[in-house]
């Protein structure tokens, strides 16, 4: 790994390779209880740090989904990978469509974890305002874990991911993210492509959960099917990791 190239781990030495790319509120070691169920012998698995998060906090950069695109391509030809799966939880979702349009040749499939769609998750009114101040305010950055979550858990957990992702990325990125995985939409450029597509979401997701799904993805992926996880919100690969990753497993199997 070069300095140009950033920060990232590969997990496990087999045949199915997938590119990792998190979510808008932890770096890459929020997939750490899913990474415990992973098979290491059938799966490559390469975790990705986006820049202003976890070992990437310090590196600059414009932070838009083609930025987080470019860069996980570029640790793709790192690890000299010519051909591979994106997960992508969330944000990373919609940075993973990107990956798709800028490199057919190479992604074979993309798994979306509560994914964000090619047309963006357009916020009005008093939830912009909740999310644009949740970078400077973890108050509102609690509040959004727990209505994504379906208000199910204790101070602890929400404590938990709040102190992470406060710690784990930089307000500045934080908060220019948001403005590209929300507001800006490419939907059209994704329309009836024919790459293979799963959605894995929660059933406590109140956002980004199956009605979400089969207004987006599912209209413009031919090729894509759902799975509901009934114990899960928004954050599967905390909430429920061996069931995301049986999940995963089975789909790239395929």
């Amino acid at each position: 790994m070069t300095d140009r190239v950033l920060p990232y781990d590969v997990q496990g030495g087999g045949p199915r390779r997938a590119l990792v790319l998190h979510n808008w509120f932890g770096d890459r070691t929020s997939f750490a209880p899913l990474r415990a169920h992973l098979n290491d012998t059938d799966g490559s698995y390469a975790f990705v740090d986006c820049r202003g998060y976890g070992e990437a906090l310090d590196r600059t950069g414009v932070y838009t989904m083609e930025e987080v695109a470019a860069d996980a391509l570029a640790v793709a030809d790192d690890l000299g990978w010519d051909s591979f799966s994106v997960i992508g939880h969330s944000m990373g979702g919609k940075a993973a469509q990107l990956m798709l349009l800028d490199a057919p040749d190479r992604v074979r499939s993309i798994i979306g974890i509560s994914p964000v769609s090619a047309a963006g998750f357009p916020l009005d009114g008093e939830t912009w305002e909740l999310f644009a101040g949740a970078a400077e305010e973890p108050a509102n950055r609690r509040a959004i874990i727990d209505n994504t979550t379906g208000g199910r858990y204790d101070d602890a957990w929400l404590g938990a991911l709040v102190e992470r992702s406060v710690g784990r990325s930089s307000a500045t990125a934080f908060r220019a993210y948001l403005d590209s995985w929300s507001r800006t939409d490419f939907h059209e450029r994704v329309r009836d492509n024919p790459t293979p597509v799963l959605l894995v979401v929660g059933a406590h997701d109140p956002a980004l959960g199956a009605d979400a799904m089969e207004a987006t993805w599912l209209r413009w992926y031919p090729n894509a099917r759902l799975e509901v996880l009934k114990d899960a919100g928004h954050y599967a690969p905390e909430e429920t990791p061996q069931a995301l990753a049986e999940a995963i497993e089975a789909f790239l199997a395929a």
